[in-house]
């Protein structure tokens, strides 16, 4: 089924992974096209044209589920989103999620895009082996500050963060045509 933002977990191993071989690091500042700024959906309010760092795209991708910081992460990696989606896709088939198929980094409705539980619970296991996804998977609210000054309030899509005690980190998404859509993870 279409799993919605919950394939932002791709999006987010692929980040983590290009800054574990010190491809980028957390300050390294990615431009923001046209395209990525027109986004819809959830969003950090990107300004187009203007740099922003891996550390605050990141946090906008795991906090507040941002679109368009996921097509900044997309384009500036591999070129287009549409080749980003390709490594998405070898990275799927390398980790065995043999019921997984991606056709955009954001989760926005796409026929042609799937995944099941069994390979959601995997890839979040993925992404939970790296440090720095926890800094910003149990952070509630926060901060953006764009270069003009303006602020976008950032908010953690998983209300679990808050109300669910041991919850560390995991992954909300909803559109009409995945519904709502859940992955997380507690210790205790």
């Amino acid at each position: 089924l279409e799993v919605a933002s919950m394939v932002k977990l791709m999006t987010t191993l692929l980040t983590l992974e290009k800054l574990e071989r010190n491809e980028w690091t957390l300050d390294t500042k990615l431009m923001t096209s046209e395209y990525a700024a027109s986004m819809e959906g959830s969003q950090a309010f990107l300004d187009a044209g203007c740099e922003y760092t891996v550390d605050e795209l990141l946090k906008s991708i795991i906090m507040a589920s941002a679109n368009d910081s996921c097509v900044v992460i997309a384009e500036n990696m591999s070129g287009s989103e549409q080749n980003f989606v390709n490594l998405m896709n070898e990275k799927a088939e390398q980790l065995g999620m043999t019921n997984t198929l991606y056709a955009n980094s954001t989760g926005l409705p796409a026929t042609t895009q799937y995944s099941c539980a069994k390979d959601i619970a995997h890839i979040l296991a993925e992404v939970s082996k790296h440090e720095i996804y926890h800094k910003y998977s149990t952070i509630w609210m926060d901060k953006l500050v764009h270069k003009s000054g303006r602020e976008t309030e950032l908010v953690n899509t998983n209300r679990l963060i808050r109300y669910y005690p041991g919850c560390d980190c995991g992954k909300t998404g909803f559109t009409d045509e995945a519904g709502y859509c859940l992955s997380a993870s507690a210790s205790k």
